[in-house]
């Protein structure tokens, strides 16, 4: 008998050992939204990324990004379409919820338009009401920015076919940028007032880049293609509502720091890198060699986020500090 009781108080050390040993759970920070915070495809070599893509970068291991932000979707189709569910249902005590709708609510589409004041607002308060259920915490993103230097901006659909067309120039009759969302971009704050959400003013925060940035800088952020650039836009591509790499993390980086002022639980786990290597293309580069040769002379802080690689050589006049997330290692 003794030796029974032995066995069991051994077995619960054992227990106690392995929950101890085990990694405790750490928050997931869910993206729901549209193609300027989309997953893309990079199979083809596409060069477009969401800023939501490329915000694990911007964070340590304690929290987890997963983002579910699909190109198209609307704060009505992005529910109807079943999208809404698949989240919710993995959502946690202890989570967030980023929620950031608007480009395509103001679309003519009956199946993704919403109206202001009415059915934008219902569907935002809807995502709130049900994170809220789950015990994890919403927060409300107002749209980010478009880049538009025109007093006049064009419609919607004048929007559209821009983006096909090819590289003859644009319309820029201002120095400041000018809004396209309209009310659609005061939605959020009050959603978020109304029903308990922490809100994030991503527009300001996009607005603000942009506008420092200049006509001619801004379009380092965008989409802008030259022809033969990219296979699948031949002719090249103008296009001032998307991110291309560089554009996405800029924004994710300073939409992470207005996140930890928002969220204090979050802020700790804020960081900034001089680059992230992600064999998934949610870095700036795919190979840690890319990075150094990137590298100027003197101290550089490289994360390595995705991918299986050997440890490059360094060249002299290069000090570069390796960070692995999450335990990743050399080969």
């Amino acid at each position: 008998m003794k030796h029974l009781h032995l066995f069991g108080f051994l077995g619960l050390l054992a227990v106690v050992w392995m929950a101890m040993a085990m990694k405790p759970d750490v928050p997931t920070v869910f993206i729901i939204g549209d193609s300027t915070a989309a997953e893309k495809n990079i199979a083809d070599g596409n060069p477009e990324r969401g800023w939501g893509m490329v915000l694990q970068g911007f964070f340590d291991e304690g929290v987890r990004i997963e983002n579910h932000a699909v190109n198209g979707r609307s704060s009505r189709s992005f529910y109807t379409d079943g999208r809404w569910k698949e989240v919710i249902d993995k959502v946690k005590p202890g989570d967030y919820v980023i929620i950031q709708f608007g480009h395509n609510d103001e679309k003519p589409d009956p199946k993704r338009h919403t109206d202001v004041g009415t059915t934008f607002d219902a569907h935002l308060a809807q995502y709130v009401i049900e994170t809220k259920a789950k015990g994890a915490t919403p927060i409300l993103m107002s749209p980010v920015a478009r880049r538009n230097f025109y007093l006049q901006p064009a419609k919607q659909e004048d929007d559209e076919k821009l983006r096909e067309t090819t590289l003859q120039g644009e319309q820029v009759n201002s120095d400041t940028l000018v809004d396209t969302h309209g009310a659609y971009r005061y939605v959020a704050a009050r959603v978020a007032k109304k029903y308990g959400a922490v809100f994030v003013d991503a527009y300001q925060v996009t607005h603000d880049i942009e506008q420092k940035a200049g006509v001619d800088g801004s379009r380092r952020f965008h989409m802008w293609l030259k022809p033969g650039e990219y296979v699948k836009a031949p002719q090249g591509r103008q296009d001032n509502t998307h991110y291309n790499a560089y554009g996405a993390h800029v924004m994710a980086g300073a939409l992470a720091d207005a996140l930890g002022d928002a969220v204090p639980a979050l802020k700790p786990h804020v960081r900034h890198f001089d680059y992230i290597v992600s064999d998934e293309g949610r870095g700036n580069y795919f190979t840690p060699e890319a990075a150094v040769a990137a590298a100027p002379k003197g101290k550089t802080t490289i994360l390595v986020l995705h991918g299986s690689f050997a440890k490059p050589v360094v060249p002299r006049g290069k000090k570069i500090t390796w960070v692995m997330f999450d335990g990743l290692q050399w080969k």
